[in-house]
């Protein structure tokens, strides 16, 4: 198969490849090697917790998905977490040249960054809580994640039992 120049730099080079660990690091994976494709993304905040300082992956698949999966994580830093890709699965089929019979492989990239995004919404909403009346930490969630918090956030009052 030939690959394009693009596929090829960001395959050889897999710049942003790796694992990052630590209380400002969260993950999402899709996939599963045994189906032939399997992407991991790692992102650190940075120390205001608003912002991806850092993005990393790991995969296994064709050189379109490594090379994919590098690109998005080299764009994910300086940025606010988001669920959806920098670019639709389309346009990096289209920017990597990606084969049209490939599209599925980079939906499970795309799956990836969402399960990312998900444990980041998670991550911020118990960041938010932490240290705040009840009231405090609801507001707190909503303007994080631009929704309610989904689980309580104040055990009920015992007084008297």
């Amino acid at each position: 198969m030939s690959y394009s120049e693009l596929t090829r730099r960001y395959f050889e080079a897999a710049p942003c490849a790796g694992v990052l660990e630590g209380t400002r690091c969260v993950r999402g994976a899709a996939g599963h090697p045994t189906q032939g494709t399997w992407v991991q993304f790692d992102v650190e905040f940075d120390r205001g917790g608003e912002r991806i300082e850092r993005a990393r992956f790991r995969a296994f698949g064709c050189p379109h998905v490594i090379a994919i999966a590098a690109w998005v994580a080299e764009q994910a830093s300086g940025r606010a977490p988001e669920a959806r890709l920098p670019e639709s699965a389309a346009a990096l089929r289209e920017r990597f040249e990606v084969p049209v019979e490939k599209l599925g492989r980079l939906l499970i990239v795309e799956d990836a960054w969402a399960a990312v995004a998900r444990a980041a919404a998670r991550w911020m909403e118990a960041r938010a809580a932490q240290g705040r009346s009840p009231e405090e930490r609801e507001s707190a969630v909503r303007e994080a994640t631009g929704r309610e918090a989904t689980t309580p956030l104040a055990a009920p009052s015992r007084q008297g039992h």
